[in-house]
């Protein structure tokens, strides 16, 4: 297994930028960083955008070194950090992950794999799992989770995909509390791209007491606002309802 203290990959051509945005997250940053960095093909750099905790987060990071690049900001939300992380990525290829969530040890591989070949799809997603966060299990504190139920994951924490193909569907969108990603990914749908779902499980979710669609239920509205306005610009270019 490939660990932090081997050299990364410096193919230019397949070089992976991985970047974490993070808010008040140091009490599973380390290990989202560890799954990065135990990826079994390995990466050229880990940005760690912090997101203007005010927790130890931004010390987490800076505790792996040169390992990790990590940037300090004013709180913007998730979608402007992790904007302001592409911005300072050097790699050919793109891949996201949230800072409580994990790897499986091959996902950079097996998705690097599928875009070598010759019928690549512009985008590649795999299957994501939950877990009850195992601090979270023992406390007794209530959490609801199918935690066997494997599903295809149209995440960011899923995605790799080019430099160049991130650049034509544009920036996620920072107006939006919540749902970025839906707003993403149905941009990129309406630009044409082509994305294939691995049927491995690559990404697991950490539930916990904490997560973003738990605490900003009230932002819930946000994605039929997200579903109209991809709606709106469908119609407004002739194009079929999806």
């Amino acid at each position: 297994m490939i660990t932090h203290h081997e050299a990364a990959d410096t193919d230019t051509g397949s070089a992976v930028s991985v970047i974490i945005a993070v808010y008040n997250g140091e009490r599973y940053l380390a290990e989202a960083i560890e799954s990065v960095l135990n990826q079994t093909r390995s990466v050229l750099e880990v940005i760690v955008v912090d997101d203007g905790s005010t927790d130890r987060s931004a010390a987490v990071a800076a505790g792996y070194g040169s390992a990790v690049r990590c940037f300090t900001r004013p709180h913007e939300g998730v979608s402007a950090a992790l904007n302001f992380g592409v911005a300072q990525a050097r790699g050919n290829l793109f891949a996201f992950l949230d800072a409580d969530d994990l790897w499986h040890e091959d996902k950079i591989a097996r998705q690097a794999a599928a875009l070598r070949r010759p019928d690549a799809p512009d985008i590649v997603f795999a299957h994501a799992q939950p877990f009850v966060s195992p601090d979270v299990a023992a406390s007794g504190e209530s959490v609801s989770a199918a935690q066997d139920a494997a599903a295809p994951g149209y995440l960011k924490g899923t995605m790799l995909l080019s430099r160049s193909t991130f650049a034509r569907v544009g920036s996620f969108d920072t107006t939006r509390q919540l749902g970025d990603f839906i707003d993403w990914f149905l941009r990129a749908r309406e630009a044409g791209l082509r994305s294939e779902m691995l049927p491995d499980v690559l990404l697991h979710r950490r539930i916990h007491g904490d997560n973003t669609g738990i605490r900003e239920k009230h932002l819930q509205s946000d994605y039929v606002k997200i579903l109209k306005a991809s709606l709106d610009r469908r119609r407004a270019t002739g194009a079929p309802d999806a």
